[in-house]
């Protein structure tokens, strides 16, 4: 019936405006998610931490410290070696051997035990603000869904 036009933009997205990648700007804005959700992690440890205090006082609002900081130190080593699996991945220089990213994967756990080991041996009565703090990156996760929301219906992305 009718012919189908196979006219294509420099890119070699179709100009018929299916399919089409996303803008630019779009591209840009949720490729800086990752850096957002670690900003709002450090906006959200002082009024987190400030709101644990006055609720629950100061054996909480010490473990809620402890495991915020357990969870933001997680998140970024997990953030370096997941970069250095995908470097390794795609054969980009120094990413370091096999063996080191296994290993520094690991070392984020042995470390936190023995933090989380740590912090119930001197302040048992904290644990409840330990393992609160631990849902931090859920926290800022949500945040970015949300700003992702908002920029989405203000913005158009």
């Amino acid at each position: 019936m009718f012919q189908q036009n196979n006219v294509s933009h420099i890119d070699g997205s179709p100009v018929d405006g299916k399919d089409n990648p996303a803008p630019a700007g779009a591209e840009h804005f949720y490729a800086g998610a990752l850096g957002r959700i670690g900003r709002f992690m450090r906006v959200l440890i002082p009024l987190l931490v400030s709101a644990g205090w006055w609720k629950f006082g100061l054996q909480a609002a010490i473990g809620f410290v402890c495991g915020c900081a357990i969870a933001y130190i997680n998140f970024c080593w997990l953030e370096r070696v997941i970069a250095a699996l995908v470097d390794r991945a795609i054969g980009a220089g120094g990413a370091g051997s096999g063996q080191g990213i296994v290993f520094r994967f690991l070392l984020r756990y042995v470390l936190m035990a023995i933090a989380a080991y740590a912090i119930l041996t001197f302040a048992p009565a904290s644990l409840k603000g330990l393992l609160a703090g631990l849902f931090l990156p859920v926290a800022a996760i949500v945040c970015e869904a949300l700003y992702e929301v908002y920029a989405a219906l203000v913005h158009g992305l």
